[in-house]
């Protein structure tokens, strides 16, 4: 009794547990390279590169919760970029142009991998498997093997830009506005249809925190250079995502196929659509990420988004996602993409041998799915 009553404790509690892991990993590196880890510098370079893993986690979250995964997304991200960085050098198109070829081009890559998985019925993670070696290789033949570069100073603002230390302070701002104006809904909203209230004090305290938070993210990164553009799109693409699986139809529909697909077919919820355009986000996702990738590096490399579908991955799974699909979060999957950040750069800032990184990497993806397990478990 005792051990289910820990289960479900740590499954409400489970946000805030991640929370304290990553107070903790900062804490450890922080310790180990002499408050190195927490320079403003330095947590501006870890917010961009949690960026990228960042956009793709956000597609994969809803690929997962709805009972499938794709393996293509780190082959696809470099294709994409490898196709902005070749239309920007060799071809010169004007960036928005660009950016909408490339988009367009992730967005029906990505349908077409939800046409084989939901038309042609056949399993995701081998139209994955097959389109993470067929993407590299395109990726290869585009690029003729070699990397491209440099590319034009408009495309690579979107990666290396910031926003005006006036303007994030203004951001966090609105953030909070609209923390509290949630929260005050939520009462309004409860209290209408005569349900349980959690304490007020409980509210405020969770609202002290969002701001306590919101402070030092804006504070810090303005004792640099100010938030960094990629790190903007992630906030933003976070307020969309989270609308659309919380406050969507659309949304709604993407747990049910994932908690019981056969069931929601028969309600008369059509599946096959559902999961296509799942996919469809998931290649404009990987657009994204490949576009602000090559605007980051200046280049277009033919290696880009090795492993990504892994760190992507991960960052569900440690975020909260179910392996087994119907439940998951994207700000929980953006969570886990900030603790494999956070392990990347200070492993590297420690110089630990690149083995023990994959091997630590590992480790905690293997914990966060038994976590999983365990607490699921606890609740049959």
């Amino acid at each position: 009794m005792k051990s289910n009553q820990l289960k479900k404790l740590f499954t409400q509690y489970k946000m805030l547990a991640l929370l304290i892991a990553i107070a903790l990993i900062w804490g450890f590196f922080t310790w180990h390279t002499d408050g190195g880890f927490i320079t403003p510098r330095n947590v501006s370079n870890l917010m961009r590169q949690m960026a990228i893993t960042g956009i793709v986690a956000c597609g994969m979250s809803l690929v997962i919760i709805a009972g499938e995964i794709d393996l293509s997304v780190g082959s696809l991200l470099g294709l994409l970029g490898g196709i902005a960085a070749v239309l920007d050098v060799t071809h010169g198109l004007p960036l928005p142009v660009n950016l909408l070829a490339v988009l367009a081009i992730g967005l029906f890559i990505g349908l077409f991998n939800g046409y084989l998985t939901a038309y042609l019925h056949i399993p995701s993670f081998i139209v994955g498997l097959g389109g993470m070696l067929a993407y590299r290789g395109i990726v290869l033949g585009v690029t003729d093997g070699i990397t491209v570069a440099p590319v034009s100073p408009e495309l690579v603002h979107l990666g290396q830009g910031y926003l005006a230390p006036q303007l994030g302070l203004l951001l966090g701002v609105l953030l909070f506005g609209v923390a509290v104006f949630l929260t005050w809904r939520q009462r309004i909203s409860r209290a209408k249809h005569q349900l349980a209230q959690a304490p007020l004090w409980r509210d405020g305290l969770r609202l002290l925190l969002i701001a306590a938070v919101l402070a030092g993210f804006v504070t810090t990164l303005n004792s640099y250079a100010g938030i960094p553009l990629p790190v903007l799109l992630l906030l933003a693409l976070l307020a969309v995502f989270t609308y659309m699986t919380t406050q969507t139809v659309f949304g709604r529909r993407i747990y049910a196929v994932g908690s019981n697909m056969e069931a929601t077919r028969l309600s008369g919820i059509n599946v096959k659509a559902v999961k296509l355009w799942i996919f469809g986000i998931m290649g404009l996702m990987c657009a994204l990420a490949g576009i602000v990738n090559t605007a980051r590096l200046a280049a277009g490399s033919p290696s880009a988004g090795t492993s990504g579908e892994l760190d992507a991955i991960a960052a569900c799974f440690i975020g909260g996602t179910s392996m087994r699909g119907g439940s998951g979060t994207v700000y929980g999957a953006l969570i886990g993409a900030l603790v494999m950040a956070s392990l990347d750069n200070g492993m590297s800032m420690l110089d630990v041998d690149t083995y023990w990184q994959m091997i630590v990497k590992g480790f905690i993806l293997t914990l966060a799915v038994w976590v999983d397990v365990a607490t699921r478990a606890g609740k049959r």
